[in-house]
């Protein structure tokens, strides 16, 4: 049995079975499909956004690599940060 609503819709699994493309258009569309079992909510049907234009994905990881090295601070090389705890020959003083 489905439940229409306003931009939301509520079906149990056993009936989504036989509407699933249906109620895929529908989630793509922007309607909330919730589906249930037992008439407990288990899941929700939502469209992954994704970028629309060439290019936009990259645009947004260089800028936050490009904030990222402004907060970086230096720090001691790792490799020579422990230095302090060994002798010239290598070994733990």
């Amino acid at each position: 049995m489905v439940h229409y609503m306003p931009m939301s819709a509520k079906i149990s699994v056993s009936d989504a079975k036989g509407q699933l493309t249906e109620l895929i258009r529908r989630a793509e569309a922007g309607e909330d499909i919730i589906l249930t079992r037992h008439g407990h909510e288990i899941i929700r049907l939502t469209p992954i956004r994704s970028a629309r234009q060439p290019g936009t994905r990259r645009r947004r990881l260089e800028e936050i690599s490009a904030i990222a090295a402004a907060k970086a601070s230096p720090g001691p090389d790792a490799a020579r940060s422990q230095d302090f705890l060994y002798g010239d020959e290598g070994l733990p003083k």
